[in-house]
């Protein structure tokens, strides 16, 4: 099952939910209204490699609170990611057994791309 995890609210994510193919093959998760379970972080971890790859340094409670400033581990970029979804970098993608994070143009490419092997 491919799957999009995203935030409605975010306008980047919005931009980039519309510019997808019709009729893509996706499920769509707003993991605001609809919180990252641990086995679903999992299974991005598993395709990625790395908790820090799927973390995001944008966020504004990763500057608020000072974490820049410390020696973040894989388990510490785990912890946050499932205690605020702010924390993980969107949108996600996985497509048949590919991950795909964030909305970089690069990144899009291969999305698209993803999207039309499905």
């Amino acid at each position: 099952m491919n799957k999009i995890y995203y935030i409605a609210s975010c306008d980047t994510c919005r931009k980039i939910i519309k510019s997808l193919p019709k009729g893509s093959d996706l499920v769509f998760r707003d993991i605001k209204q609809d919180p990252l379970t641990a086995e679903e972080l999992e299974e991005m971890y598993q395709l990625s490699g790395s908790y820090e790859a799927l973390f995001s340094k944008k966020a504004q409670l990763y500057k608020s609170m000072n974490l820049k400033d410390k020696s973040l581990t894989e388990e510490d970029y785990q912890k946050y990611i499932l205690e605020h979804y702010t924390f993980l970098s969107r949108p996600v993608f996985v497509i048949n057994n590919g991950v795909y994070v964030g909305g970089t143009q690069q990144n899009m490419l291969q999305v698209m791309k993803a999207l039309a092997n499905v």
